[in-house]
């Protein structure tokens, strides 16, 4: 029988591995400065030692002080006053990422990276291949890459991708757990409903509600009931969720689901040209990137955390894909003038996401395109974009990967007051420019 085969049948002789790199970010940070984070038992990524933004990661000392990922970074030093804030090293985490997923290549048949820190390996018909059982595997696995790469890593295993995921948690900090064929019951049976992937806070306070804490609690429960409490689609899920299951594959060349940027401000942001100023930047970042795949976005999601630590974010899908800096900009813009309407306090974070990726050489050509007459309409609606649009973007891209990335800038996020800004405007009308940002 062959590994498609297996995974079409859920066969038990399938063997999955998640290999989870604890405390990632803290690891990278420790290895890129040994003899500063690197000497630090309590060490927070994220924010600053003043306080400002939240919590990416934290060492294991600081975590058993209570502080968790996406924790205010004062709340945490609070918690652990002697910890040492560091920024996150993104670039460093990139870079030993790759740095795991290149040996693990050489360690299994078929790899998917789910996030920076995380990789399903799929040894589905290896048996004979490595000649020992699943769990001996794993610790191999977890050895070499340490050797190889000087990454600690957590190895969960199983029949499927779900308890592979779940076994992680038995197994960290840097272990081995699997969980072997039969036994998924018995080991699901022991954890919580708010343990397993999907079951968010609000999910959980649903059947919480219902007297369901644990899996066993749950477990007896019929798919009908689940149904009826949380709709025909939703209560399946759950039911299935609960037991397991999980239909997803191992694929090794997975699609980017989104491409993102955000950024805690060192102080409040409460002037709304200021934000848009930020948000201009930060648009063009997440656009470039996408260019830099050759893909397009029909999803645009515009995201503020006020100065309470409020989140809110509103997102906006296009009949068409986009690529260009002006038209993610446009919706992006009119999102979050969206959400400031509904509350203006000062922000402490501006965030932009692109979803719906496509490739752009399988997208639909039905774009608005520019009129051949010499007048260009004042106002372009702000789902469009242009050919000339895209044109422009992807001949800014040359430029800076000639020149460097200051070598084209828009005038209006340069650290210019507002006040000279108009100033210098002049007499140029609203209908000039349209609703296009300043250029």
């Amino acid at each position: 029988m062959t590994r498609n085969d297996l995974k079409k049948t859920g066969d038990s002789r399938r063997r999955i591995l998640l290999v989870d790199c604890d405390a990632f970010f803290v690891q990278v940070a420790r290895l890129e400065d040994p003899d500063g984070a690197g000497r630090q038992r309590f060490l927070i990524v994220g924010g600053s030692a003043a306080g400002r933004g939240v919590v990416t990661s934290a060492s294991y000392a600081a975590r058993r002080r209570g502080v968790r990922s996406a924790m205010p970074t004062a709340r945490a030093l609070r918690l652990c006053p002697e910890a040492a804030v560091v920024p996150v090293p993104r670039r460093a985490v990139a870079r030993w990422s790759r740095r795991v997923s290149e040996a693990l290549r050489e360690l299994a048949p078929v790899v998917q990276p789910a996030s920076v820190d995380e990789f399903y390996l799929d040894l589905t018909g290896t048996e004979r291949l490595f000649g020992t059982s699943l769990a001996k595997t794993a610790e191999h696995i977890r050895r070499a890459v340490r050797r190889r790469t000087g990454v600690v890593v957590s190895i969960g295993g199983g029949t499927r991708r779900l308890i592979a995921k779940l076994a992680t948690g038995a197994a960290k900090p840097d272990g081995a757990y699997v969980v072997a064929p039969g036994e998924e019951g018995a080991f699901l049976r022991t954890l919580k409903l708010s343990d397993i992937p999907g079951i968010g806070p609000g999910l959980a306070r649903e059947l919480a509600a219902k007297g369901l804490v644990t899996v066993e609690s749950a477990w007896g429960v019929e798919a009908d009931w689940f149904r009826r409490w949380f709709g025909e689609r939703r209560g399946a899920w759950l039911h299935r969720r609960i037991r397991g299951v999980d239909d997803g594959d191992v694929d090794p060349t997975p699609k980017r689901e989104s491409i993102s940027s955000e950024r805690t401000f060192g102080s409040d942001v409460g002037d709304d040209e200021e934000l848009l100023r930020r948000l201009l930047v930060q648009c063009g970042s997440v656009a470039a990137t996408l260019r830099s795949r050759s893909l397009r976005a029909r999803t645009v999601t515009t995201k503020i955390r006020d100065y309470d630590f409020r989140t809110r974010q509103a997102s906006r899908t296009l009949t068409e894909p986009v690529e260009s800096d002006d038209a993610v900009y446009r919706i992006a813009a009119g999102l979050l003038a969206d959400l400031r309407e509904r509350r203006r306090v000062p922000a402490r974070l501006l965030g932009v996401g692109l979803g719906g990726l496509v490739e752009a050489a399988r997208a639909a050509s039905q774009l608005a395109l520019f009129p051949t007459g010499p007048e260009r309409p004042a106002v372009v609606r702000p789902s469009s974009e242009t050919e000339t649009d895209r044109r422009l973007a992807r001949a800014a891209d040359e430029l800076r990967t000639r020149f460097g990335q200051t070598a084209l800038l828009r005038g209006s996020v340069l650290d210019v007051p507002a006040s000279r800004r108009r100033r210098a405007a002049g007499t140029r009308q609203d209908s000039e420019r349209g609703d296009r940002p300043d250029g």
